[in-house]
């Protein structure tokens, strides 16, 4: 159960519970949107520790993935790196009762498309992302990704955007998102995907949840890459609670 952070109380035994309708209000998208709107998602130790054995869902916990989840169902598009997306093992997104029911009562599709950012094309067309999804999915690569590669992917029923010469250029990728009317957009990470929207100033909300592990060794953190010019300036939106795990939700501050 997820409890409101100003609902709790050290000794408090008996907080309100988060329903389903206060969550789907608290993280929804902005109304009327012109252009793509980012949100990223991630969990990280209290350490700063992006995953354990290699992966997210060491550090995850129920309420965690009930945040996730939300997260899909309220998008147009889920956007993912490939080394997240194979480390991690992504297929197409699932449909499920409460899903199909959120996504219409929103005048959404029934799932939303994942998108791969891949510099090198480097998705296989018989990968789970392409060949086990009831959408299409959407690989974004670069102009100098290898034709055969590119051609491969689209001959197998992905739609390829190339937004960028030598490396993704991630505010043309979310152009063209938006031009395909895929304007609420969900990134899932990795570190360095994140990285390049922090230094691009893309980043319009975060959702980060803080495990209470610490997991020590050698992960990374959830941001790599080149510096933004000025630090992004956030303000803490929403802090959600369950069981020492702490849901933090940061918009830009303008």
């Amino acid at each position: 159960m997820l409890w409101p952070e100003n609902r709790v109380s050290p000794g408090q035994v008996s907080p309100a519970v988060v329903d389903d309708t206060e969550l789907e209000a608290l993280y929804a998208y902005p109304d009327d949107l012109d252009r793509a709107w980012l949100q990223v998602n991630f969990v990280s130790s209290t350490d700063g520790a992006v995953a354990v054995a290699g992966q997210s869902a060491g550090l995850s916990s129920p309420g965690d993935k009930r945040i996730f989840a939300l997260g899909r169902d309220l998008a147009d598009v889920v956007l993912v790196g490939w080394g997240t997306a194979r480390d991690e093992r992504y297929r197409g997104i699932k449909s499920t009762e409460l899903r199909r029911e959120r996504r219409s009562r929103l005048g959404l599709a029934s799932v939303p498309p994942i998108a791969v950012v891949t510099g090198r094309c480097s998705v296989e067309p018989d990968s789970p992302l392409v060949a086990d999804t009831r959408v299409q999915p959407i690989i974004v690569t670069t102009e100098s990704a290898p034709a055969d590669r590119r051609a491969a992917l689209t001959a197998a029923g992905a739609d390829v955007i190339v937004a960028g010469d030598e490396r993704v250029d991630p505010r043309q990728a979310l152009v063209s998102l938006a031009e395909r009317g895929l304007q609420r957009v969900c990134c899932e990470g990795g570190p360095q995907l994140f990285g390049s929207l922090i230094e691009a100033d893309l980043v319009d909300q975060l959702c980060l949840t803080v495990s209470p592990l610490l997991a020590g060794g050698r992960a990374g953190r959830i941001a790599m890459g080149a510096p933004p010019e000025v630090p992004r300036r956030l303000a803490l939106a929403s802090v959600l609670t369950e069981d020492g795990f702490l849901m933090l939700r940061y918009r830009r501050a303008e």
